[in-house]
């Protein structure tokens, strides 16, 4: 019976596991395709009014159309079944894409710099109002992106990275908006490749902290907010548990959690009863169920390490 429900609870997850995918392909197609479509736009307006920041922000908007497109391929490739070679499957390919679009994302930012400081050596004419009605339609076009990657960020680095493209490409049309109304209104030349500088200066603090959470990952760090000696002392103060060695907790990918550990237990209880203490504590307190467990008796040698 409770093999049963335990079959049950494992087929509904997963069936909710592959809607919350099926969902956030669809979206991401949807902000693909707008992407795609403004990026011509503001192209074409950065051009016709000689705006850097709106040529910055288009070019900033063509690698949301790469990174967004990228990330769906790791959503395709992730959903892969586990093979001989690849024993945990393609899960890993979600962090490899949210990696390419934090260092696109610096790489990109990089480059407003540089032509911002060479523009404000000799700041050329701009159109402001055009310019202004132009990055004031990006702006809504990534409002909209953002509200509907909205929910699917928090717990998924690669969704994360997707949404910290069009997220950065929001404050990039904000900024734009604000240089395009100095223009016009005062005739500040110089304010387009300012707005374009702090729209660099957020771009790589919010690809810098992706990169250091993506990075850690592939590293096979404890996952933030994850206390290890917490872990360590909760399962050695369960009954029968003697002590607790080789203990290792990682992320395989964005919300799947492992731990590995090696328990030496002593007599009082079964290996069964002990394993089954410690599954279900560390699904209660610590929500990680994926767990390999090796019960070990008190005598247990092992490299020289005697329990």
């Amino acid at each position: 019976m409770h093999g049963h429900s335990h079959d049950q609870h494992t087929d509904r997850h997963a069936a909710q596991h592959a809607e919350g995918r099926a969902t956030q392909r669809r979206r991401l197609a949807f902000v693909l395709v707008i992407a795609a479509g403004y990026m011509v736009a503001e192209i074409v307006g950065g051009l016709y009014t000689g705006s850097l920041a709106l040529l910055a922000d288009a070019g900033h908007m063509g690698t949301d159309v790469a990174a967004l497109a990228l990330s769906l391929f790791a959503i395709w490739l992730a959903q892969r079944p586990a093979s001989v070679e690849q024993t945990f499957g393609y899960h890993r390919v979600e962090i490899l894409a949210a990696l390419a679009n934090g260092v696109a994302l610096i790489a990109v930012a990089l480059f407003i710099v540089f032509e911002a400081i060479e523009r404000l050596g000799a700041p050329g004419e701009i159109l402001g109002l055009p310019m202004l009605v132009v990055a004031f339609g990006g702006l809504i076009v990534n409002l909209l992106g953002l509200y509907l990657l909205h929910g699917n960020h928090d717990d998924n680095l690669n969704m994360r990275g997707a949404w910290l493209h069009v997220l950065s490409d929001a404050m990039g049309s904000v900024g734009a908006i604000t240089a395009g109304a100095l223009v016009w209104g005062f005739g500040w030349y110089w304010a387009d490749p300012i707005a374009s500088i702090l729209i660099a200066a957020l771009v790589v603090h919010a690809s810098w902290l992706l990169l250091k959470e993506t990075v850690g990952v592939l590293m096979e760090a404890a996952p933030p907010g994850v206390d290890v000696d917490e872990i360590r002392q909760a399962l050695e103060e369960t009954e029968a548990v003697a002590s607790v060695h080789d203990l290792h907790v990682w992320t395989i990918t964005s919300g799947l959690v492992s731990l590995s550990c090696h328990v030496c237990k002593s007599e009082e209880l079964s290996s069964r009863e002990i394993l089954t203490a410690l599954q279900e504590l560390l699904k209660r307190r610590f929500s990680i169920e994926h767990v390999t467990i090796q019960i070990e008796p008190e005598d247990f040698e092992e490299n020289g390490r005697v329990c």
